[in-house]
């Protein structure tokens, strides 16, 4: 196996983790409580997700600017400095237009609505990226191409400018002079996700803030003001993986199905969110978000949780950095594996006690992990009937396994 065979990007995993590491200490030594443990879980968990799926993307995404590039270009712009200089610039004011019009329009606020969810704000948040957002971004990327920038530029470019609004979601920094008149600094990107009215829909630059004075959505950050409330202008009060994913999505589903004549819903689509009735949430939270009695915050279940979530990035960092050598068979069952304890960890967040199922489901897959190894049949034959055992002892084992976990409560 050589290292260049290897797949390096794997090492953003540690690298931001570091970083986030390195926050939560620092905010410690201010005494400050930017940090609870399971806002950063649930942000951290959707971060894993999107990486992990980026790895079946990214090459889809790579062909698609590649081929416009080859067929539509209307220039054909070679590297250089100037090059690398006009696409920064177009790069960075495509992005403030896609990322203003993903709080403007419903069907794009649905895939960035899972960004603004964390009511912390922190080094973490800059995780929650969803899979649907980076294919909005790539739609409105495409331009990028089609003006004539090759592929191979756009990628680098889209890799090093992601890189910067990592750093800018931090309460750790104040504001930094005179760079505050040009880029976009921690200080901005806070009053981009509060919402407190006065800061709503503000600040939408990635790297330069220059687009928002130029098309009027600049809002410095009052220092004298009221503390900034971070989160959705109507908290979502729930740390579950597929909720925090899919809830806006249903709400507009929803809206569009009682919205009577095509064109009318058309509109709703491409509305705006202030438009979506806020009853819509409750209504779908009740049919489909019960609540659990259970509430604990014991250290044995804190470090339940922890655990998964170390071990589940552990295994993202491996599966990544190899990636080249993992066959296909294995590629799918790790990524179920990695989801279904993305799902999992939501569940434990929420006290869910259908949590048990999800339990069965990972033990199943790394069942199927270990069969082509066992090429020997009483092997096989062990691991079926204990498979057999343990669904004869289901109900038995779940209340254990809720015990141990959520503590002696009835269930």
């Amino acid at each position: 196996m050589s290292i260049t065979t290897l797949n390096w990007m794997a090492v953003a995993v540690p690298f931001f983790l570091f970083f986030m590491g390195l926050e939560y200490l620092v905010s410690k030594r201010q005494k400050k409580k930017y940090f609870r443990f399971n806002n950063s879980v649930a942000n951290i968990n959707v971060g894993i997700a999107e990486r992990l799926l980026d790895t079946f993307t990214v090459g889809a995404f790579y062909f698609v600017y590649d081929y416009i590039h080859r067929h539509y270009a209307i220039f054909d712009l070679k590297p250089g400095v100037l090059g690398w200089v006009a696409l920064f610039l177009a790069t960075d004011f495509v992005w403030y237009w896609y990322h203003r019009l993903a709080h403007e329009v419903n069907v794009f606020w649905s895939a960035h609505v899972v960004h603004h969810q964390s009511e912390d704000f922190n080094y973490t948040v800059s995780a929650r990226i969803t899979v649907f957002q980076a294919l909005i971004r790539t739609g409105f990327w495409t331009i990028l191409p089609l003006i004539g920038f090759p592929a191979g530029m756009i990628s680098v470019m889209l890799i090093l400018h992601g890189l910067y609004p990592f750093f800018i979601h931090t309460r750790t920094i104040g504001k930094l002079g005179w760079l505050e008149y040009i880029f976009v600094t921690p200080s901005h990107h806070r009053v981009h996700h509060a919402s407190n009215p006065e800061y709503l829909d503000k600040n939408y630059g990635d790297v330069l803030i220059i687009w928002d004075k130029l098309f009027g959505t600049f809002v410095e950050e009052k220092e004298d003001a009221e503390e900034l409330v971070y989160g959705l202008t109507k908290p979502l009060e729930s740390h579950s993986f597929l909720w925090q994913q899919f809830h806006f999505m249903m709400e507009l589903a929803e809206t569009v199905r009682r919205t009577p004549g095509f064109v009318a819903k058309i509109n709703v689509l491409f509305g705006r969110p202030d438009d979506i009735d806020p009853e819509i949430r409750e209504q779908l939270e009740k049919r489909f978000l019960a609540r659990s009695p259970v509430r604990t915050t014991s250290r044995r279940f804190r470090g339940y949780v922890l655990g998964q979530l170390i071990g589940i990035l552990t295994i993202l960092f491996v599966f990544l950095l190899f990636e080249k050598q993992v066959p296909l068979y294995y590629q799918v069952l790790i990524s179920l594996f990695i989801l279904i304890t993305l799902v999992n960890c939501g569940a434990l967040l929420e006290q869910r006690q259908w949590v048990f199922y999800l339990e069965i489901s990972r033990v199943s897959l790394l069942v199927l992990m270990a069969l082509p190894y066992l090429n020997n049949p009483l092997s096989f034959s062990a691991l079926f009937i204990g498979f057999l055992l343990t669904l004869a002892y289901f109900s038995h084992l779940q209340k254990r396994y809720l015990r141990l976990v959520y503590g002696p409560v009835s269930y």
